[in-house]
């Protein structure tokens, strides 16, 4: 057995985490319940929303948490823990509730996509596993959606298990992506795990071992007729790779009833030549041929080939998908949000001389508001115990422009944050990966405006409070200007 496969994840926390569960404890603080929000602070790639995607990694890691014989020993033998402690860790389960955004949500800034209730020894020592899913997979899945948004409809493919920065990046990015609208991946392991469509054509290699391109061709459509793609740049697409692509369409597939399926570009002028090859194969009787590019595609080179007329039917997408080369860091964040104490909900907020990392406090609600198109208009902040009545005119505050008047009109509203853990159980059964996928679609398609998905300056997606929630958070910050540190 490996050090991989034995590993307990449990353990992905931070030091500093446990070493303040500890404090807690030490200090009989630990079964005080917190509320800890998630939210992020920036779209990446300058975009208008993203896409939230790893709640199925969360709710799997909390609700199998616990720490095994070897791992209280390790942190025995850092002597900085009490031992007492380290007996309650090794007897431990999460006890929390999570409020969540169904995964698949499309999500903007500084809004709660999750919510957890819980003793503060058991959020605290969660906070890294949380952030690690949701930041990675929300990434990815928000990437992979920018660059089939791309292509115009037509299917892109995960190619980029070898380029991602280690089995979990690949395996589990794979299946982002798969949320955020790709049409499978190249990753056996992925399509084992999540139960995901995959694909591949052949390598370089195959090409290259054999006496010479046709060779290898003919055996390649021997073995694998319904899967013909071949791979015509290892020497010269046009002179070379496309004329014994259709010698072997001609000489092999047809006489056996089989049609070629496709041909795979991965280097050179990719306009230029899927044009090229796109003449050469119509004029060989090959119309139904489709066009495969790889090689290092984002959104921005997949809309130049397709603005350049290019001839591609569909895309392999890599590096730049993987790793969301142009902007790899989501950045979403775990803050305390309130205390309960006998019965009360007493919020906290987070101030900073930078406005933008001063936190949303309290116990709160979101709020998805819709016009009667059934487009979202905006998300609203409420506190927890209010009920917004959008059946008459709502005034609400828009923080960036508080003197404003403002109300929904014609409007309604969905609640986003649901229950998806009570006492660290389940409270819903896990969605299929399909069923994700296609909420993602149908929330693109069908309440998110055209506006808000563009590549370039996209429309702002409001974040508005209820009266009553921004007064509260206004008070919390007049309290924090006015104190003043007294000594003991």
């Amino acid at each position: 057995m490996t050090q991989f496969d034995k590993r307990n994840i449990s353990m992905l926390i931070d030091l500093y985490e446990i070493m303040m569960a500890n404090g807690y404890y030490v200090n009989h603080e630990a079964e005080t319940e917190v509320i800890f929000d998630v939210f992020y602070r920036r779209n990446p790639d300058g975009a208008g929303f993203a896409i939230f995607a790893g709640l199925e990694q969360v709710l799997e890691y909390l609700e199998n948490l616990h720490f095994e014989a070897d791992d209280i020993a390790y942190l025995r033998s850092l002597n900085i823990f009490d031992e007492k402690f380290l007996e309650i860790l090794s007897n431990y389960r999460f006890h929390g509730t999570v409020r969540s955004l169904p995964e698949g949500t499309i999500m903007y800034p500084y809004e709660p996509v999750m919510s957890i209730c819980a003793p503060l020894l058991d959020a605290q020592i969660i906070e890294t596993a949380v952030l690690t899913q949701i930041n990675h997979q929300s990434l990815i899945a928000t990437k992979t959606q920018r660059i089939v948004n791309a292509a115009q409809g037509r299917p892109v493919s995960d190619f980029g298990a070898r380029r991602a920065h280690n089995v979990d990046s690949a395996v589990y990015g794979a299946r982002a992506s798969y949320i955020g609208g790709a049409a499978g991946s190249a990753t056996l392991m992925a399509g084992k795990m999540f139960n995901m469509p995959v694909s591949g054509t052949m390598a370089h290699s195959f090409v290259m071992f054999h006496k010479d391109e046709f060779t290898a061709f003919k055996l390649f459509a021997e073995l694998y007729p319904e899967r013909s793609v071949l791979l015509v740049d290892t020497y010269d697409v046009l002179k070379s790779g496309i004329p014994n692509a259709i010698r072997v369409a001609h000489e092999v597939l047809e006489p056996k009833g089989q049609r070629l399926q496709g041909i795979r570009i991965d280097s050179g002028d990719l306009a230029y030549l899927s044009k090229e090859a796109r003449r050469m194969l119509d004029e060989a009787g090959l119309q139904d041929c489709k066009i495969v590019a790889s090689n290092s595609l984002d959104e921005y080179t997949i809309r130049s080939l397709l603005d350049q007329g290019g001839c591609i039917d569909s895309f392999g997408v890599g590096e730049r998908l993987i790793t969301a080369k142009s902007d790899p860091v989501f950045g979403a964040v775990y803050k305390l949000a309130a205390i309960k104490e006998n019965g009360k909900v007493i919020p906290k907020i987070k101030i900073s001389e930078n406005a933008e990392k001063i936190t949303n406090p309290g116990e709160k609600k979101l709020w998805r508001i819709y016009n009667n198109t059934g487009h979202a208009v905006a998300d609203l902040i409420t506190l927890y115990d209010e009920e917004p009545d959008f059946s008459k005119p709502y005034s609400y505050i828009d923080p960036r422009k508080p003197w404003k008047r403002s109300a929904f009109q014609d409007c309604t509203g969905k609640e986003l944050l649901q229950v998806v853990m009570k006492d660290g159980k389940r409270t819903q059964p896990p969605r299929s990966l399909v069923d994700i996928r296609k909420y993602v679609a149908a929330q693109l398609k069908n309440e998110i405006w055209p506006e808000e998905q563009r590549f370039e300056n996209p429309h702002h997606h409001f974040l508005d409070m209820s009266p009553a929630y921004y007064n509260m958070k206004m008070k919390l910050l007049e309290q924090a200007q006015d104190f003043e540190y007294q000594p003991a």
